[in-house]
C-alpha cells in the first residue's frame, strides 16, 4: 500500500479539473497545466476529490501510483498559489537584475548573461537574491537550476549563485610550508 498515494487530493474553491481519457487537466487562477496518466494508474474525480489508484500490485504499477499522485498534487497547488524557487547571488559586484521579462546576470564574465525566461515563468530580483515563480513545480525548478548552471558557486570563496537553502562545503586554501633550518 502507498501512503502517499492513497491519500485523496483536495481541490479548492476556483479550481477545475477535467479528466479527458488518459489526461488530466487541471484550471485555476494562477494557469491550466495537464498531465498524461500512465495506464496502469486510475484516476477519479468525485466532487472536491481526486484519488488515484492503481490497476495491478506490479512494482512498476506501485511505483507510479505514489507518483502521480504527487504531480497532481503539485499541479493543484501550482494553480492555486504557485510554486517558487529562490537563488541567492554570492560574490563581489556580483549583480542580478530584472530587464523587462529577461534577467541579466553580471557574474565576473566579460558580458553579461541574459536569461529569458520559459513560458510561465516570472522573474523578480531582491537584494542580492534572484526569485523564480511559476505554477508548473517542474518548470520553475528547470529555469532555477539553468541560473545557477550560469556560475555554480566554487568551494574556496563560495562565489557564484546558489540556492537559498544549498549548504555549499567550503574547503581550505593552499597552505605555505615553514622553511625549516637545513643543511645544504
Amino acid at each position: 500500500m502507498s501512503k502517499i498515494g492513497n491519500l485523496p487530493i483536495l481541490i479548492p474553491q476556483g479550481v477545475t479539473v477535467t479528466k479527458v481519457a488518459s489526461d488530466i487537466k487541471v484550471s485555476g487562477p494562477k494557469g491550466n497545466l495537464s498531465f498524461s496518466v500512465h495506464p496502469q494508474i486510475t484516476i477519479e474525480v468525485e466532487g472536491d476529490k481526486i484519488k488515484v489508484a492503481r490497476k495491478s500490485e506490479t512494482k512498476f504499477a506501485k511505483s507510479l501510483h505514489g507518483l502521480t499522485r504527487s504531480i497532481i498534487a503539485n499541479m493543484v497547488k501550482g494553480v492555486v498559489d504557485g510554486h517558487q524557487k529562490i537563488l541567492e547571488v554570492v560574490g563581489v559586484g556580483y549583480r542580478a537584475a530584472k530587464q523587462g521579462e529577461n534577467l541579466v546576470l553580471n557574474v565576473g564574465y566579460s558580458h553579461p548573461v541574459v536569461i529569458t525566461p520559459l513560458t510561465g515563468i516570472e522573474f523578480d530580483t531582491k537584494e542580492n537574491k534572484i526569485i523564480v515563480s511559476g505554477a508548473n513545480k517542474v518548470v520553475v525548478g528547470e529555469m532555477a537550476a539553468r541560473i545557477r548552471r550560469v556560475k555554480p558557486p566554487e568551494p574556496y570563496k563560495g562565489k557564484g549563485i546558489k540556492y537559498l537553502d544549498e549548504v555549499i562545503r567550503r574547503k581550505p586554501g593552499k597552505t605555505v610550508k615553514a622553511v625549516g633550518g637545513g643543511t645544504q
